[in-house]
């Protein structure tokens, strides 16, 4: 996110200015926030949301333990918004929030309504499998992906097995903890997966289903990020299970093979990749959001499936057949990366002000509740370890990437995991966990919401 403070020769850098125009450009929305005089829809929900988004996402990423173990400043943002829309002052009907009621219905909508979260999930899943390495795709299909379903499979099961047992019920817990831990974060995985929810199950809303996966998401990184630590303990003590840690990690028992070289970019895709073209960015945006118009075409004729599985699976294909020409692939790719550095912050911040009920997630915090969240954490450690070694990999390796980086929080949380257990080598598998194996899971909740309530 562009909220990182960055150290410059001349000054410190807040969302891509001195910290100096930052401070003056906020006062005036500030400004006009509290005197009842900011613009309604975009125009007004754009700038607020940035000033929000930027202060909290600069307190999450600077605070211990936050920026350590629960997430940085994703987390920070998402619950700081919902306390700053939620009326708590006052009493009855006079209570107020700390911002203005008709701020908060101007993000509200913009969120939801005028379908900002649409658009940034359609730019996410298209760019991020647009910019993957074609190899590492198919690769994925052939051997990783079944460690990654090993993993949720039991963590699924374990998690409905003590939900039973436990009286919280096995329903609930697969849906509401271990597929949301199992989704890919917040942005590819819980907001989607909530959007998919509400839609699909009778008597439930986006909003409800969110406020319910959250704490979920939030716990399930903290121990993703423990656990990992942990296996790199274990690895160290038990050599023959793991295939090396630092600059000799590796994940193929493939004696000499670096898992990472094999399935790196080819040098000047990657430079053209990451080089800025203005033009190439608005062919990125017409085509994520062409592909979220086919995906609903087909949901049209086939609604068993969600119309973002079905963009999903459509973009997955293009990609996997080479059926656009490589321009085109880093178009989308760009625009991804524009989305994903400007306005996650943006989004995050609309999460908790539409989605996040803070009362339902005091309610939800438990013993039985973290058991659960552990159980589900185990089950991914466990499962695409065991699968993992089948298939050929390392077992330590495996729970780590196809397991640990499906539980944790997307991007960030595979940073987490990787630090902590000293495999940053592995990245690409771990970016396989959050990407395709996020839109695995979107795909698989779908299904199982068509079993159940359909």
């Amino acid at each position: 996110m562009s909220n990182q403070l960055e150290t410059g020769k001349k000054s410190l850098q807040v969302y891509g200015m001195p910290w100096g125009f930052f401070v003056i450009f906020s006062a005036v929305v500030l400004t006009a926030t509290f005197m009842g005089k900011l613009p309604k829809g975009m125009i007004g929900a754009f700038p607020l949301m940035i000033v929000i988004g930027t202060i909290f996402g600069l307190i999450g990423d600077k605070t211990p333990i936050i920026n350590t173990f629960l997430g940085g400043g994703a987390i920070v943002i998402i619950f700081g918004s919902a306390f700053l829309g939620t009326k708590f002052f006052g009493a009855g009907e006079a209570k107020f929030s700390l911002i203005p009621e008709a701020a908060v219905t101007t993000m509200r909508n913009f969120e939801t309504g005028e379908g900002f979260l649409d658009f940034y999930i359609a730019s996410l899943i298209t760019g991020s499998i647009m910019g993957m390495n074609r190899k590492l795709l198919i690769k994925a299909a052939v051997r990783y992906l079944p460690a990654i379903i090993g993993g949720v499979l039991l963590a699924m099961g374990l998690a409905g097995l003590v939900g039973a047992i436990s009286g919280y019920g096995a329903r609930e817990a697969i849906l509401f903890i271990a597929i949301p831990i199992m989704g890919g974060g917040m942005g590819a995985g819980a907001v989607p997966l909530s959007k998919i929810f509400g839609e699909g199950i009778p008597g439930s809303s986006a909003e409800k289903a969110l406020s319910m996966m959250i704490p979920a998401v939030a716990l399930g990184n903290a121990l993703s990020i423990v656990a990992g630590g942990l296996l790199n303990r274990i690895g160290k003590a038990i050599p023959g299970i793991t295939g090396g840690f630092g600059s000799k990690a590796q994940l193929l028992r493939v004696q000499g093979t670096n898992a990472a070289a094999q399935i790196a970019l080819d040098p000047e895709y990657d430079k053209a990749r990451n080089a800025l073209n203005l033009g190439q960015m608005g062919a990125g945006l017409f085509m994520a959001t062409t592909f979220f118009a086919f995906g609903a075409i087909i949901n049209k004729f086939v609604p068993a499936i969600h119309g973002y599985a079905w963009m999903i699976i459509s973009v997955a294909v293009v990609k996997a057949l080479g059926i656009l020409p490589q321009k085109f692939e880093i178009c989308c790719y760009q625009w991804f990366q524009f989305v994903m550095n400007n306005l996650t912050g943006v989004l995050l911040v609309g999460i908790g002000v539409a989605y996040t009920d803070l009362n339902q997630i005091a309610a939800a915090f438990s013993p039985q509740y973290l058991l659960l969240v552990f159980m589900t954490v185990l089950g991914a450690i466990v499962g695409s370890g065991f699968i993992g070694k089948l298939v050929g990999f390392y077992p330590i390796d495996s729970s780590i990437t196809a397991g640990l980086c499906m539980s944790n929080m997307g991007g960030t949380g595979d940073v987490a995991v990787l630090s902590a257990s000293d495999r940053m080598e592995l990245m690409p598998f771990a970016q396989i966990s959050s990407r395709i194996g996020g839109a695995f899971m979107l795909i698989l909740s779908s299904v199982i919401l068509q079993i159940l309530f359909h």
